[in-house]
């Protein structure tokens, strides 16, 4: 994951490189090769908590808190990459943070352009490692500046397919499941897909991770023990760790008895998650045969149909199906990039 953040101090900050090289010392090494030996998780979320209550406990600014967490974060991204971790997903800024003082709103919104501005300028280092960086939420909520920078950094990486990093900013769950309801109406409203199509397994084509696979863990730091609307969707057959650490005072090896944990549950999270696949799929074949009934009964011309047409008209029914959403997921995508590259355009002239 090689990524590194913002640092402690303001000239710091602005020289520090996104781009984190060397290795693990020998008994972190030596722990990962263990851990390695069982199941490992392939994708991380972190709920990044406790970044004031740092701040407070050192008696600093809370805007120190809050670098001192994007500094962690570098660390635990480089400590993900050597345990063979390839995908991270960590909840940066959520759209209740609005509703903070504006000082601190600010201050945030500042970091995060100004981390951005740095990636840009790492390019070559970024395509070497092949990080691809993503950002999910709601961007139209952001400032534009900020909004035409994370869209430049988004389109520059997109193609790199080593590791992932996603960023979820000015996000909550709610907003964006209730988003990927009005894709699908966009679609319907297109003639893209029918109201039939519209299924479980398409809402969760319309995230905004629908390019990422479900997080395998998920780790809450500071004691909480809630989601706080984060990934509601996506994590109902994820491991779920709270510890009771700060974030800013993570350490390598709180995360290695969270991977822990993970592997003590591997198997029955497993079995959950291959009987809702099984359950899905069978939800889907039950929806087309009832679709497929339908229409025999309205254009069929009062014969009954042998067993072996009736299966003709289901497989033929389900290609269709098929095609249609993909052709609409097809053009949802589109319609993303098309507002990133916009963005870009728009930062380019300004």
């Amino acid at each position: 994951m090689h990524l590194c953040c913002i640092s402690t101090g303001v000239s710091e900050f602005f020289n520090m490189s996104w781009i984190r090289e060397g290795e693990l010392n020998l008994i972190e090494k030596l722990s990962a090769n263990i851990l390695k030996a069982g199941p490992m998780p392939k994708h991380v979320a972190f709920i990044m908590d406790g970044n004031r209550r740092y701040a407070r406990k050192r008696q600093v600014e809370r805007q120190e808190g809050h670098t001192q967490g994007f500094d962690k974060l570098a660390e635990t991204l480089h400590w993900c990459l050597n345990l063979s971790i390839h995908e991270v997903t960590v909840y940066a800024f959520s759209i209740e943070n609005f509703k903070r003082s504006k000082d601190e709103v600010d201050g945030l919104m500042e970091l995060a352009k100004q981390k951005f501005i740095r990636l840009l300028e790492e390019q070559e280092n970024l395509e070497k490692h092949g990080v691809c960086i993503r950002v999910l939420g709601d961007l139209t909520l952001l400032p534009l500046d900020l909004q035409q920078h994370i869209a430049r950094a988004v389109v520059a990486t997109r193609t790199h397919n080593k590791c992932f990093l996603n960023v979820c900013f000015a996000y909550t769950s709610r907003h964006e499941i209730a988003n990927a309801v009005r894709e699908m109406a966009w679609g319907v409203e297109q003639g893209l897909i029918k109201s039939s199509d519209v299924s479980e397994a398409l809402l969760g084509q319309c995230l905004y991770s629908s390019n990422s696979p479900n997080p395998d863990l998920l780790i809450r730091t500071s004691g909480e023990v809630r989601l706080s609307d984060f990934l509601l969707w996506q994590t109902s057959h994820s491991c779920l760790v709270f510890q009771s650490v700060l974030w800013p005072e993570y350490s390598f090896w709180n995360l290695c008895d969270a991977i822990l944990q993970y592997q003590l549950n591997h198997r029955p999270l497993q079995k959950a998650r291959d009987q809702h696949r099984e359950g899905q799929a069978l939800q889907q074949l039950e929806a087309d045969r009832a679709c497929v009934a339908d229409l025999l009964q309205h254009h069929g011309n009062g014969k009954p149909l042998d067993a072996q047409r009736r299966q003709e008209a289901l497989l033929n029914y389900t290609a269709s199906r098929e095609e249609r959403v993909q052709d609409f997921l097809g053009a949802l995508q589109h319609k993303r990039d098309s507002f990133l590259t916009d963005l870009t355009s728009q930062a380019a002239l300004a």
